[in-house]
């Protein structure tokens, strides 16, 4: 991965940290969050069998609103999903991000529609 600038390698390295602890299996999968300047994107991952179980962006929504709007309803979308996929728990990634803003926001969605982490 190329690393643009000093913010992208720090997020970079807390992400690479972040993931020698995390990891997600087929009864408790990982939710890994990825955040750009426009979109939000979350994913059930299944880290043992290294496939996706799950996922939601906000690409594909018609929501109107604001940034943060669009990720409590991608955390509601992954919820629904990873409830039709058979998943109730999952483990929480957010790819090195700090646990603020969209991020925050997507979990408690997520939460509150009924995944446990």
């Amino acid at each position: 991965m190329k690393i643009r600038d000093k913010k992208t390698y720090k997020r970079h390295r807390r992400h690479l940290r972040v993931r020698r602890k995390v990891a997600g299996s087929a009864e408790t999968p990982r939710l890994s969050v990825f955040r750009s300047a426009q979109h939000i994107y979350a994913q059930l991952i299944d880290d043992d069998a290294g496939r996706t179980l799950a996922s939601a962006c906000s690409v594909k929504l018609k929501a109107s609103g604001s940034k943060t709007d669009w990720a409590i309803e991608v955390g509601k979308l992954i919820a629904e999903t990873g409830k039709k996929a058979g998943v109730s728990s999952v483990r929480f990634d957010r790819g090195g991000y700090k646990y603020h803003g969209r991020v925050a926001a997507l979990a408690k969605a997520a939460r509150e529609a009924g995944l446990e982490f």
